[in-house]
């Protein structure tokens, strides 16, 4: 009987640690996809550098700018611009403004992408608003910087020629939800938009 209870034991150990191996690995499936999309750019994430190329190309590009929000989050969110033409490698600076539309404080996360998909790997941002918290009191609104530049190297990709006109989607969601890491999926088309 003892060598019974035994088998039992270690069976009961046995599926207790994939169980626990199972929820851990549902756990560390979102941040690790996030890091994936943020390395490859996969989904039209776009890239979070730390410098500027220096290189300034005559290709223009047009950058269009999307806001939207969760479904029941109480905020108002848009661009500032609709639009920008931009050179390829040229630095520039655009803004997006929420709006706290509540009678509570509220926090938010930002999550992003870059439609067509493949510009995402050269799309960089030297600034953004992105997956950091910010906390807006009744009423308080609050302008929001994204600098960024198409990066050169695009030029040298035969996939990009027929690229003219790129858009740069924020979502806001309210913290803690664990879709804003969804990157892949929170396009302005995909998003539940005000």
């Amino acid at each position: 009987m003892f060598s019974r209870l035994d088998k039992n034991t270690k069976v009961f150990a046995l599926c207790g640690a994939i169980i626990v191996g199972m929820v851990g690995m549902a756990y560390a499936a979102v941040p690790i996809y996030d890091l994936f999309c943020r390395v490859t750019g996969y989904g039209g994430t776009t890239q979070l550098v730390q410098y500027d190329p220096g290189q300034v190309l005559d290709r223009e590009v047009t950058v269009r700018f999307d806001a939207s929000r969760s479904r029941d989050f109480p905020w108002e969110f848009e661009p500032l611009q609709n639009e920008m033409r931009v050179n390829v490698g040229e630095t520039a600076l655009a803004f997006y403004r929420a709006t706290n539309t509540s009678d509570r404080p509220v926090t938010g996360i930002a999550s992003y992408n870059v439609t067509p998909f493949k510009m995402g790997p050269y799309f960089s941002k030297l600034e953004c608003f992105c997956f950091t918290e910010q906390t807006l009191d009744p009423g308080q609104s609050m302008d929001m910087p994204v600098i960024f530049f198409v990066d050169p190297l695009m030029d040298e990709d035969d996939r990009l020629d027929d690229i003219r006109t790129m858009t740069l989607s924020y979502t806001f969601w309210e913290s803690g939800d664990e879709r804003v890491y969804e990157t892949a999926e929170a396009s302005g088309s995909d998003a539940e938009a005000q």
